[in-house]
Parts: structure tokens; C-alpha cells; sequence
């Protein structure tokens, strides 16, 4: 499996995300949205940073699982139910992405949405990963 991450100089420099990610690899790993699910079902976290830990390590967990790591994500999204909220702990965020995902950034957007399934999350994350 190979990805390799695109930023082109003709861009604005990449903050916690890569442009472009090309994949090469035998089988694609689709992941389903995340949010700040415990293992009985329920929402935990009050805070925002706290619930995108538990998401994040929701979505690895699944991506290990299917044979996956970190470093196989080619694309994360990122829905958030409060944007300004989200570019408020936008650098405590990106610690705890490189705390639990390392350094190697997917393709990435953050979508706001007016709420998500459970009316307590906050944040939810899925992607898709390319692994041999």
C-alpha cells in the first residue's frame, strides 16, 4: 500500500489536512461515521475536544479492525454541529489527531451540520482508508 500526499506550492499551506492523497494499495476500507459512542451506546464527553477524542478512536478502532492504520486513511470528513466552535479548539484538535493518528493527514473537510443522529454529539467523523 502506498499514499502519497499532494501540496502543491499554488495552494495555501495545509493546516492539519493534505490537498490531494493518491492510493495504491488491494482493498479500499470504508468507515462509518463515528461519533462520541461508548461501547453501551451512549454519548460521552461534554466538551468538543472530548468527543472528537472518542470519535477519532472510534474510526481507528474500526480502521485496525479491518486490517488498517492511521497512516491508510486517504480521506477523512468531518461533520460538526457548531464550525466556529470547531475552529476555536482547531490546535487542540490537531493534538489530539497527532496524538492518536500521527502526522500523516488524509484529504480532509469539515462539514457543519445543524445536528447529527444523537442531538448530544457534537462532532462525527468517517473516510475511507486504502490497505494491502
Amino acid at each position: 500500500m502506498s499514499l502519497h500526499r499532494h501540496n502543491p506550492a499554488a495552494l495555501s499551506p495545509p493546516t492539519g489536512f493534505s490537498h490531494a492523497v493518491t492510493a495504491t494499495g488491494s482493498r479500499l476500507v470504508f468507515l462509518a461515521g463515528q461519533t462520541a459512542l461508548d461501547a453501551d451506546g451512549k454519548v460521552v464527553g461534554e466538551t468538543l475536544p472530548d468527543q472528537f477524542t472518542t470519535a477519532l478512536t472510534n474510526l481507528l478502532t474500526a480502521l485496525r479492525h479491518a486490517g488498517g492504520a492511521p497512516a491508510d486513511l486517504a480521506r477523512v470528513t468531518v461533520y460538526a454541529t457548531d464550525v466556529a466552535e470547531y475552529r476555536t479548539h482547531a490546535a487542540e484538535l490537531g493534538r489530539i489527531w497527532r496524538q492518536l493518528a500521527g502526522r500523516d493527514y488524509p484529504a480532509m473537510a469539515v462539514i457543519g451540520v445543524v445536528r447529527l443522529w444523537d442531538e448530544q454529539a457534537r462532532v462525527e467523523l468517517d473516510g475511507f482508508a486504502v490497505v494491502d
